[in-house]
């Protein structure tokens, strides 16, 4: 992915991350104390999903800046993902009462939804394309090859 174009979806996760948190510990917090039991305990587990999606999307961005920026190699990059591993479970089934939940609360999750799907369609193309760089394969030059014979012949011609 181009530089100028993961520092865009890097700003827009981060952003997410950022929005989800102020709203949290300010006005998310006022309105959940206002919901009762079952609607309370009901924003508490979005709330702590979206948490957790939006904590794996922040990782995930902060190793892929980190690759971007030459300061892990791909198979660090890797490793790290792997403790992430952004495709272990499927999207989670919103709580039955989500439609009576806070409006600004159904927002972040259905943004931290959306965002993190197309993290992983980043991701996989990613993925695909360190792949095909891993993959290709190594072609010498003709003067390289050359050289080579040149020098093997030579080499042998010293020897005799």
């Amino acid at each position: 992915m181009r530089s100028a174009q993961f520092q865009a979806v890097f700003q827009e996760g981060m952003a997410l991350v950022e929005e989800a948190s102020s709203y949290l510990d300010s006005s998310g917090r006022q309105e959940s104390k206002e919901l009762d039991g079952n609607l309370s305990f009901a924003y508490a587990t979005e709330s702590m999903r979206l948490t957790t999606r939006l904590m794996q999307v922040a990782s995930w961005l902060l190793i892929k800046r980190a690759l971007n920026d030459g300061e892990m190699t791909i198979e660090q990059a890797d490793k790290e993902e792997e403790k992430l591993n952004i495709y272990s479970s499927k999207p989670v089934q919103k709580v039955e009462s989500f439609d009576e939940l806070p409006e600004t609360l159904r927002k972040l999750v259905t943004k931290s939804f959306s965002f993190h799907q197309r993290m992983q369609r980043i991701d996989e193309m990613m993925r695909k394309k360190d792949e095909d760089y891993l993959e290709e394969e190594v072609v010498e030059s003709p003067i390289t090859q050359q050289l080579a014979e040149l020098e093997l012949a030579f080499g042998r011609a010293k020897r005799a």
